[in-house]
């Protein structure tokens, strides 16, 4: 991922595959749900490091670094590429 969009779309599917609502989440992490909501729409410019680790906390995500250029495995590009 390299925008604050693509974050947010991630952050947004994950939550919807666990069947967790936007104001459950936002709850859990202390944060608005207009926040999350803007967070996972792309409408923001900035959301923070600590909304955005305590957004992550409550589905189980977390920040992994990577070397731009970097491949992953045959594994997780299946599973990037939806599974194929």
């Amino acid at each position: 991922m390299r925008t604050i969009q693509e974050l947010g779309e991630k952050v947004a599917a994950t939550r919807r595959d666990l069947g967790l609502k936007q104001k459950e989440v936002a709850a859990k992490a202390g944060i608005t749900p207009e926040s999350l909501l803007r967070f996972e729409r792309g409408q923001v410019s900035e959301f923070g490091s600590r909304k955005l680790l305590a957004v992550l906390a409550v589905l189980g995500m977390e920040v992994t670094f990577v070397k731009t250029g970097m491949s992953g495995s045959l594994d997780e590009l299946r599973l990037e590429r939806g599974g194929a």
